[in-house]
């Protein structure tokens, strides 16, 4: 599973979704999603990140969807602000 970032219609909000894996657990069965959401001033400038929640894969897909029914879109613009080490 990969990352996945949406933007509002007035490209000014994003949300990415993210696998959650548990560094608690052995396991590596990635069985929640972790949502973070931020804004964006300038299209230019990193987002500012304002939060993050963790939730269902059930729910997280409930919310993605809503979120594609009310206008946003899937974006590739930010994803370099959000790499991690060794991606």
């Amino acid at each position: 599973m990969k990352k996945f970032t949406l933007i509002n219609k007035a490209r000014s909000r994003i949300k990415v979704f993210e696998p959650f894996e548990d560094s608690s657990k052995n396991s590596s069965i990635i069985n929640a999603i972790l949502i973070s959401y931020g804004c964006v001033f300038k299209r230019s400038n990193k987002p500012v990140m304002k939060g993050s929640r963790v939730e269902s894969i059930k729910e997280a897909r409930n919310e993605y969807k809503k979120l594609l029914e009310e206008g946003w879109e899937k974006t590739y613009r930010f994803n370099s602000f959000f790499k991690k080490n060794g991606e």
